[in-house]
C-alpha cells in the first residue's frame, strides 16, 4: 500500500464549483502546498492566476470542454491552447459524451485530436464519463485516446449524474490502455478506503476536491 505521502502525490487538489473566486484558489494552493499534493486542478477562467498567488512546487491543471463536453472540437481546443498558454501544465478535457454514445468514433476521434495537436507538449488528460458508458464503449474511447496519444483516460468530472469513479471503471480503463497511458480516477472519492482501492486498481491519479479528508482516513 502506498504511503500517505505517496498518495497525496497522486492527487490532482480540485475547485470546479462554478462560485469559487480568486480567494478559493488561494486557498485551495495553501492547501495543497499544506498536503503535499501533485497539483490543483481549476477552471480555465481563473488564468492567469494572480501574481501573490505562489504555487511552489504544485502543479497546474486546468478542464476543457467542462462539464458537458458537448462544445465544438475547435472551441475546446481554443480553450485548452489558452489555458496553457496562460500558464497551465496539464488539461482535463471532456470528450463529447454524446458522439461516444453514437458510437460516432471519427468524431470522437476529432475531438480529442484537435486538443491534443493544440497542446502538444502539455499533459492532456481525456475524460470519458465512465459511469455514463457501457464497458464496450469505455474501451472504444480509451484505445481511440490511445491512438492519439493523450496522457491519460479519466474516469469522470463528478458533475454527471450518472455518477463518478469505479473500480470496475478503472480496471477496465488499465487493461485496455496498460502501461502506455495512465488512468485517472474522480468522482465520488470521499475516503482513504476507496481511494486505495482505486489505486489497486489500476489508478495513478486521483481528482479530489476532500483531499484532506480522504488522506485522513488512509488506512
Amino acid at each position: 500500500m502506498a504511503t500517505r505521502e505517496e498518495v497525496a502525490q497522486m492527487i490532482d487538489h480540485t475547485l470546479l464549483k462554478p462560485e469559487a473566486t480568486f480567494d478559493d484558489v488561494r486557498a485551495l494552493v495553501e492547501d495543497a502546498k499544506r498536503i503535499g499534493t501533485y497539483s490543483v486542478c481549476i477552471s480555465p477562467s481563473m488564468l492567469p492566476l494572480p501574481e501573490d498567488i505562489d504555487l511552489g512546487d504544485v502543479h497546474l491543471a486546468v478542464v476543457a470542454g467542462f462539464p458537458s463536453g458537448a462544445v465544438a472540437p475547435s472551441i475546446k481546443a481554443a480553450e485548452a491552447a489558452l489555458a496553457v498558454a496562460a500558464g497551465a501544465d496539464e488539461v482535463d478535457m471532456v470528450v463529447n459524451i454524446g458522439l461516444v454514445k453514437e458510437h460516432d468514433w471519427d468524431g470522437v476521434a476529432l475531438d480529442i485530436a484537435s486538443v491534443r495537436d493544440a497542446i502538444p507538449f502539455a499533459v492532456l488528460k481525456v475524460i470519458i464519463e465512465s459511469a455514463a458508458l457501457t464497458d464496450e464503449e469505455i474501451i472504444k474511447v480509451c484505445e481511440i485516446a490511445h491512438e492519439l496519444d493523450a496522457d491519460f483516460v479519466k474516469t469522470s468530472t463528478g458533475f454527471h449524474p450518472a455518477g463518478g469513479a469505479s473500480v470496475h471503471a478503472v480496471e477496465l480503463m488499465k487493461k485496455t490502455v496498460g502501461d502506455d497511458l495512465e488512468v485517472k480516477a474522480s468522482g465520488g472519492i470521499r475516503d482513504g478506503k476507496f481511494a486505495a482501492e482505486l489505486i489497486a486498481a489500476g489508478a495513478t491519479r486521483l481528482g479530489l476536491s476532500a483531499s484532506q479528508a480522504v488522506l485522513d482516513t488512509l488506512e
